[in-house]
């Protein structure tokens, strides 16, 4: 005999004298990693000419494809049927019934443009030769043409060409000698606005003329200090800009370009991170990052009024966007338990309604997990921000596994959003803290500097601390902490094991720097604009090989003694395969345990599904046989 009573918000199974707890709250169903996975991505909105159709990117199929949807709502339409190569963004033709689109090969990052009908069929690439990149960069005013950068003519830097839709030609309007990166373009695409990186914390706008052929620097400047291009104003009379000049964080200004005074527009606590206007300059928006939350602000330029957004819980509003008539405008929404989905709001009635969905029948969002946004003190006082996620009903006095989590970068930032690999390792038992470690954007200029020429110690130091910071909680395992990273932060997981041997009891790295030397020696020729910002950063493999040997954990892979698993991509232009392969085989000859995966169809990064499962599970099972299995 048994029975069942409630303390404390437990249920407590009281048998022969003797409690059992267990949480009370909904049963929650445990998923596959396929069916998590299965929430689909979904990203863009372009308006086509009539403005009854939005086209939008999404891996529905498991390889990104272009889909449309009717305005007026209704089921999507697929356009595009990739197998292998996925698509990188999709644009209606103003004037035309085409779309334009992006897209590489095996993930090589060498994207073509391609133009095909807005019903489907047979698409013209642009670009000849197939060792270049093309990015589309947006449509004139008028929607006759449209702007693209290259590296045809030397590889080194990107150029910027018009494209004209009537008489299909291309033509190059800036000749980029200085490595500058293409910010934006007034409507008559007669001004240029350019970004000069000088480190990531320095850097200039340059204005050109495109008819007078005349290159101005606009920001000329001592110390180091942002100056960011955001938009044009319509009439191309003003340039909207970001700065954190005398600030910690970012704030617009816009400058008069007839005699190059200056004011200010909007300032906050936080981060301005990008800004714009619709098409014929009725609305304004701006837009904040808030801790790791974007905070939209659209005016009414006419009455200076700020429109009411939507107000949708657990979740954030982003990416949106306008149609050329001003009468529509998109955009997304999104959390950690609602996956991105494509929103239309009538700007007249404000009313929105939803036009995708990426959550399957199957897939109860109740059994998905918020995270919460917490800080902790790393070793030197220094409040680290992080996502904690915790699984759903823990028993009393039950312990469980855990991960460190850190993002890309240097210089990323974790923030709220469906992630369905999080929530198949928090669905199956893992508590997650994911780290925005020193260096990480969003927390001001000192935050975000404080890891220049220190990778490998104080930042990494932060991940240590954040395992500390775990082991407080009274349902984490303190001997059953792991940590897994993408790209950089699969250099800290790296780094992790071989600096820090002892702190965590396995590491999953993605795709992730072993060889600090050799990266920057490597560094893919479309980066020449950031080569020197990334050396002031990391090291200057000319003068400082000493250093970076000591901070690459190639070169001290003997050190790791905890289990190691690498994915990576063959096709990958930032980190070299052989990286991966050289610091899995060191770790086998000293006896250590440590797996590799390669995807020969992958880049920087894993885009088709069957890929991201098969790593995925591998992750899962190996952290599985460390941590989970482990004896606590």
């Amino acid at each position: 005999m048994f029975k069942k009573i409630v303390v404390a918000g437990l249920a407590v199974i009281l048998i022969g004298g003797v409690l059992f707890f267990q949480g009370c709250g909904r049963k929650v169903k445990h998923y596959t990693l396929q069916q998590l996975l299965k929430v689909y991505t979904t990203y863009g909105a372009s308006f086509s000419r009539d403005e009854k159709a939005i086209a939008f990117v999404t891996d529905a199929t498991g390889v990104f494809n272009i889909w449309t949807v009717p305005v007026e709502g209704g089921e999507p339409k697929q356009l595009t049927f990739e197998n292998e190569n996925s698509i990188g963004g999709a644009w209606f033709s103003p004037n035309t019934d085409e779309i334009v689109y992006m897209q590489d090969v095996g993930g090589n990052e060498l994207y073509h443009i391609y133009i095909m009908p807005a019903s489907g069929g047979k698409a013209v690439d642009i670009i000849a030769d197939p060792q270049v990149r093309a990015v589309f960069l947006g449509w004139s005013h008028d929607g006759n043409s449209f702007l693209y950068q290259t590296n045809s003519r030397d590889r080194r830097y990107m150029d910027v060409y018009s494209y004209d839709m009537k008489n299909r030609s291309s033509k190059m309007i800036f000749k980029n000698k200085k490595g500058l990166q293409f910010a934006c373009a007034s409507g008559d695409m007669n001004l240029i606005a350019l970004v000069k990186t000088i480190t990531s914390t320095d850097s200039d706008i340059y204005l050109y003329n495109v008819k007078k052929k005349r290159l101005a620097n606009l920001t000329s400047h001592h110390g180091e200090i942002v100056f960011a291009p955001s938009t044009f104003s319509p009439d191309g009379k003003f340039l909207y800009y970001r700065t954190d000049e005398g600030s910690e964080f970012t704030y617009l200004k816009r400058m008069n370009l007839k005699n190059y005074q200056t004011e200010d527009v909007a300032r906050d606590n936080w981060d301005i991170i990008y800004a714009g206007f619709s098409h014929n300059g009725r609305y304004f928006y701006y837009a904040s990052n808030e801790d790791g939350s974007t905070k939209i602000t659209v005016l009414n330029t006419v009455t200076d009024v700020p429109i009411e957004l939507p107000n949708i819980p657990q979740g954030e509003l982003s990416s949106i966007g306008f149609s050329r008539s001003e009468k529509f405008m998109t955009y997304y929404f999104r959390g950690d338990t609602r996956p991105r989905d494509l929103y239309l709001m009538g700007l007249k009635s404000g009313e929105s309604s939803k036009l995708t969905n990426s959550v399957p029948e199957y897939l109860d969002t109740k059994d998905l997990v918020e995270s919460k946004l917490v800080r902790y003190k790393s070793f030197d006082g220094l409040e680290i921000p992080a996502y904690l996620y915790t699984p759903h009903n823990i028993r009393k006095g039950e312990k469980l596994p855990a991960l460190v989590w850190v993002h890309g970068g240097p210089g990323g930032q974790s923030r709220k959003g469906y992630d369905g690999l999080k929530q198949y390792f928090v669905n199956h038992g893992y508590v997650l803290l994911v780290v925005n470690n020193r260096g990480s954007s969003g927390y001001g200029k000192s935050f975000y500097t404080a890891d220049d020429h220190k990778h490998g110690a104080e930042p990494l130091w932060d991940c240590v601390w954040g395992k500390k910071y775990l082991t407080t909680l009274p349902y984490v395992d303190s001997t059953r902490v792991g940590i897994i990273g993408g790209s950089y932060g699969g250099y800290m997981v790296l780094a992790a094991l071989t600096f820090q041997p002892e702190v965590f009891a396995a590491g999953v790295d993605l795709f992730g720097i072993a060889n600090w030397i050799n990266v920057l020696n490597k560094i893919p020729p479309w980066w020449e604009a950031f080569r020197e910002s990334l050396i002031k950063e990391i090291g200057s493999p000319k003068t400082e090989e000493a250093y970076l040997k000591s901070i690459s954990p190639l070169f001290h892979a003997d050190e790791i003694t905890k289990p190691l698993l690498v994915l990576q991509g063959a096709n990958d232009p930032r980190v070299p395969e052989e990286e991966s392969e050289q610091i899995v085989e060191a770790v086998k000859s000293k006896g250590g345990v440590a797996k590799l995966i390669i995807f020969p169809d992958e880049g920087h990064g894993f885009r088709k599904l069957e890929n991201r499962i098969k790593g995925y599970t591998a992750a899962k099972e190996f952290l599985d046989k460390y941590l989970k299995n482990k004896a606590g």
